[in-house]
């Protein structure tokens, strides 16, 4: 689960220029060769939050046993991508296997002379039919260089409060209630519904969390493909910004700060009774519902627009690693099928890989929190849904943690909603700048 970005700050915008200073220098082009077959390796890990590795390590030097792994794990997504920057600016550092999270990897892309090819010196069972097409194409740098093998994936499906839907008279069934999340309108629409029927009760948890997952399904993000703001001129954004707030000005938000104490404490209290629900995200309202609220909420195999992806992460190999070819041979194994199932089964990251998404060990995986529902069935349907990556350009996860999500958060406190507008603008060209 990768869930929490606290943002890059200033130290990205300033250590990424120091890397740009120096990206033609020190390439990846000429690979140090091999370990002999029976060569002592030490190789390092480097990951943040939870990848689901714990017992596949162990495995991995089972059956390889020149080989020795350290594991790096962090807790924070943020710290971990600051500290990541730092040392690929210094040239030094770096785990030979890097994890990067998919809201991070435009940061990164355009320093591929930082990053082995992989698909150059990777094994030949990790050919791009592993992953589904829109998860590979997402780690292709603008020279189509694959920096990266793809972990976990974050498909789009919608979550809700079957008991909160009941008394306001609306559907409850997973299956009646697709058509309220067919389109954006439609569930806006909805929304304003249920404030009306339900005394004022909101909707919904986050302004920004929406706004997120609408941007995340247009073609181009914040930054266009020629690496430029695009924040006024991508019409798919500002609509997207005006059918939010619209709705907060309805009463449908619940005004909270994304995993913030509050925002916690919300699903515990039913603030709120929508939330747009990656994958990933059953597992944090488990977490912070509490058994008590076991059988109120419910996952249908719906999204407005159809589909999307919120969150995953890829494997990569620096050129600061002195054993390209063997941690190459690491990322590949630790991302195939078979290792992914296992991940998922340890820990909820669900899988990109073709095949894994129809292991029985996937689609047979219930969760009786949300009232038996097959979720590992459900979220590989709606990763299907997804059809290409979206173009992400440097400084895109920065303008989202630090000029969208504050903006917002601006409108729902009482700034109206052009000024919001003018705030978020204002934030994502210092960003670029």
């Amino acid at each position: 689960m990768r869930t929490i970005r606290n943002g890059l700050v200033l130290a990205l915008g300033i250590t990424m220029t120091a890397l740009g200073a120096t990206a033609c220098g020190g390439g990846g082009d000429e690979t140090p060769p091999a370990a002999g077959p029976n060569e002592h390796v030490d190789l390092t890990l480097a990951t943040f939050t939870e990848f689901g590795y714990e017992a596949l390590i162990p495995e991995y030097e089972r059956l390889h046993p020149n080989i020795k792994i350290t594991h790096r794990k962090t807790g924070q997504g943020g710290p971990y991508h600051e500290e990541l920057v730092t040392k690929l600016a210094a040239g030094s550092g770096l785990a030979d296997v890097t994890a990067l999270e998919e809201g991070h990897l435009s940061d990164f892309l355009d320093k591929g002379s930082k990053f082995n090819d992989l698909s150059k010196i990777g094994p030949a069972d990790a050919s791009p039919d592993r992953w589904l097409s829109w998860k590979y194409d997402a780690a292709k740098t603008k020279d189509g260089k694959v920096i990266g093998y793809g972990t976990d994936i974050g498909p789009l499906a919608m979550c809700y409060r079957k008991d909160m839907f009941k008394a306001a008279g609306l559907p409850d069934d997973p299956e009646a209630v697709k058509p309220l999340f067919a389109t954006w309108d439609s569930y806006f629409a909805a929304g304003a519904d249920f404030v009306k029927k339900s005394n004022g009760k909101a909707w919904f948890d986050s302004a920004a969390q929406n706004f997120n997952a609408m941007v995340n399904q247009l073609p181009e993000g914040y930054i266009n493909k020629d690496d430029k703001l695009a924040v006024e001129t991508n019409q798919g954004i500002k609509d997207a910004w005006t059918k939010v707030t619209d709705a907060v000005a309805k009463g449908e938000s619940a005004k909270l700060t994304a995993f913030s104490n509050e925002w916690n404490t919300g699903f515990k209290q039913g603030a709120f009774a929508t939330k747009v629900c990656p994958a990933w995200m059953l597992g944090v309202i488990k977490e912070q519902a509490g058994p008590e609220n076991a059988g109120k909420w419910a996952v249908t195999a719906a999204f407005p627009g159809g589909g999307g992806n919120w969150g995953g992460s890829y494997l990569t190999v620096p050129t600061q690693s002195k054993h390209p070819k063997e941690a190459a041979e690491l990322a590949a194994w630790l991302t195939a099928p078979e290792q992914q199932i296992k991940a998922f089964q340890a820990k909820g990251t669900f899988p990109s890989q073709v095949k894994a998404l129809t292991d029985p060990a996937l689609l047979s995986k219930t969760d009786d929190y949300f009232g038996g529902t097959k979720v590992g069935e459900l979220f590989a349907e709606q990763a299907k849904k997804v059809q290409k990556p979206q173009y992400k350009g440097p400084g895109d996860g920065q303008i989202q943690e630090n000029a969208s999500s504050p903006a917002l958060q601006a409108v729902e406190q009482g700034k109206s909603a052009a000024d919001g507008w003018n705030q978020m603008v204002d934030a994502a060209k210092k960003i670029t700048r």
